[in-house]
């Protein structure tokens, strides 16, 4: 197993657990906390500008909650921005679940999330089908419904370089898959990670 798909150990587990995020209010919580009970897919975003995120983001919010319900799960999705700019997130990517910011990006290291690059797709490989937008039109949206929507946010939104990854956590303080970015449009598809939860979509 590569190390952008090797699960993280003991040590690495209980270091995430002890790290603090912040909800939508600004309200500090343990990572353990949110994954003490429940299976969770857990979902590191880049920074809260990034278009091609948000698209994938938009995938998870239309999953149905009733097929979350059925395979005992829930969706987190953790950026690493100023949690301020949470709401207006969760407002253009058109998702109403659970999100956090992990502003130092504790969270990201511990879980080896220490990739930082702004390359797109390599030549050769497939783009993933979440990235239906190119690069320029990205860009523009993404400018559009970030900086230039609210000004205040620009210089919260998490480092542009940083690159996130999909987890499998729980029930408790275990990790039954990960999938760490290579490059800033490698999220895995969704049907595929909701396969590895057990959530069966229509």
């Amino acid at each position: 197993m590569s190390l952008r798909d090797s699960l993280p150990d003991t040590s690495s587990l209980e270091r995430a657990s002890a790290c603090e995020i912040q909800d939508e209010n600004g309200n500090k919580v343990t990572f353990g906390s949110i994954i003490a009970n429940k299976k969770t897919v857990v979902v590191f975003i880049r920074h809260f500008f990034c278009g091609m995120c948000q698209l994938y983001v938009e995938q998870l919010g239309a999953i149905p909650q009733t097929a979350l319900d059925a395979a005992e799960t829930k969706i987190v999705v953790i950026g690493c921005g100023d949690y301020r700019a949470l709401p207006q997130y969760k407002e253009n990517a058109n998702y109403n679940g659970f999100i956090y910011a992990d502003s130092d990006r504790k969270l990201y290291f511990a879980l080896g999330l220490d990739i930082e690059t702004t390359a797109r797709t390599p030549a050769g490989e497939e783009k993933r089908s979440y990235v239906t937008q190119g690069f320029y039109t990205n860009l523009w949206n993404s400018m559009k419904r970030g900086p230039f929507r609210d000004p205040s946010l620009i210089g919260k939104q998490g480092n542009f370089n940083q690159l996130g990854g999909d987890f499998i956590f729980g029930p408790g303080n275990t990790c039954t898959l990960a999938h760490r970015m290579q490059h800033t449009q490698d999220h895995m598809e969704v049907a595929d990670l909701m396969k590895a939860a057990g959530v069966s979509l229509p």
